[in-house]
């Protein structure tokens, strides 16, 4: 599921893109006007006028702006004459200050146009790096029906350490990894791109989670630590809690293996299961000691109509304004009965309005629904 919604409902006004609001200072130049010609001598509203364009700039582009303060000018200008006081040094000034205003607030929109573009295309670039790096879920693998979600904690962010993804294996079965890099920023980034990318390359070739636990932290550690001197070898503080799961297309269960990150739910009709490993292993990346034998498979019931969910701790740490956790296991199961786009959908409305649209870490979610067991295959994978 992409993040853009949610975005753009957090940007939904923007300087220079409200024209109806034209109205405002329109409407306060001809009630001066009017007011200013029809009072006693000694009521000058005209100074008033410089209000207009210095409004014009909070919602409008340079353009809008110019023609609002040359209508303020104008209207300056026509009000000295109908007064008969065009010809002195008051009218003179105030017409000389309500220009360099103007002028003024057109510099100022026109600066703000010039950084807007430059941040809509940072933007562009993000979302782009986004769409390369976490890239969306299949919607159906096998027996399964998948979703994901995924919401920055920064409003102008599109990617931070919150990671997942999936693959097919050619002995007939899915798996998906969900994980969380330590940090943020560009170091947090890079990171989530290396296991993202070591997963990708590996998931279909290795023949059993534990290799593929073992070849994750082994790239995790070589790529986070091969420029370092030796003397810092030991200092190096880049790892990932993560989960890796196997799930056959022809057996109803779920395999996994737990480093460090929270555990995954079953939603099984309004009941709620946490799948809590036996042995939970040191995160990617500080596992260095670890052969294969160390990593320990658990194996969970993993039914046809079962809702598995995968989370980060972003979800369960969202706070409200008095510091109240987000209810996760309590809110997930009332919608236990909904495809998991839907539920998603809902998650992140209820996520959102609980955290006031404020999230203190990443967050990234995914949904899978098993519809049924398949028979085992006869012949090889496609």
């Amino acid at each position: 599921m992409a993040l853009r919604p949610w975005l753009d409902a957090r940007r939904s006004w923007q300087p220079g893109h409200a024209p109806a609001l034209l109205v405002i200072p329109l409407a306060l130049i001809v009630t001066v006007c009017v007011v200013d010609v029809l009072a006693p001598p000694h009521v000058h509203l005209g100074p008033l006028l410089v209000a207009a364009p210095a409004i014009t700039v909070a919602f409008a582009g340079p353009r809008t702006t110019a023609a609002m303060g040359a209508l303020a000018v104008t209207a300056q200008v026509l009000i000295g004459v109908l007064r008969g006081v065009f010809g002195t040094a008051n009218i003179q000034a105030q017409i000389a200050a309500l220009v360099v205003v103007s002028a003024v607030c057109v510099t100022v929109s026109a600066l703000r146009d010039r950084h807007e573009q430059q941040l809509h295309q940072a933007r562009s670039v993000a979302e782009a790096a986004q769409r390369v790096l976490l890239q969306p879920l299949p919607a159906r693998s096998g027996p399964l029906r998948i979703a994901g979600l995924y919401l920055p904690a920064e409003e102008e962010a599109e990617l931070g350490g919150d990671l997942y993804a999936a693959a097919r294996t050619a002995h007939h079965s899915t798996r998906l990894l969900i994980g969380d890099v330590r940090g943020s920023g560009l170091g947090a980034i890079s990171n989530t791109a290396l296991l993202l990318g070591a997963f990708r390359a590996a998931a279909h070739r290795q023949a059993t989670l534990p290799r593929l636990a073992v070849h994750l932290d082994a790239a995790f550690r070589w790529d986070t630590r091969q420029w370092r001197p030796p003397t810092e070898q030991d200092t190096v503080e880049d790892f990932a809690t993560a989960v890796l799961l196997d799930i056959p297309d022809h057996e109803p269960v779920v395999h996994l293996i737990s480093c460090g990150h929270p555990p995954p739910l079953i939603l099984r009709g309004n009941r709620l299961v946490p799948l809590v490993p036996e042995a939970s292993h040191l995160p990617i990346g500080l596992g260095g000691t670890f052969g294969i034998a160390e990593y320990t498979v658990q194996t969970f019931p993993f039914e046809p109509g079962d809702l598995l969910l995968l989370y980060t701790d972003g979800v369960i740490e969202a706070r409200d304004a008095d510091g109240v956790f987000y209810p996760f296991t309590e809110r997930a199961p009332q919608w236990s009965t909904d495809e998991p786009e839907e539920l998603l959908r809902r998650l992140q409305a209820d996520l959102v309005a609980h955290a006031h649209a404020h999230l203190d870490d990443d967050a990234a979610v995914v949904a899978i629904r098993r519809t049924a067991s398949t028979p085992p295959p006869s012949g090889p994978a496609l």
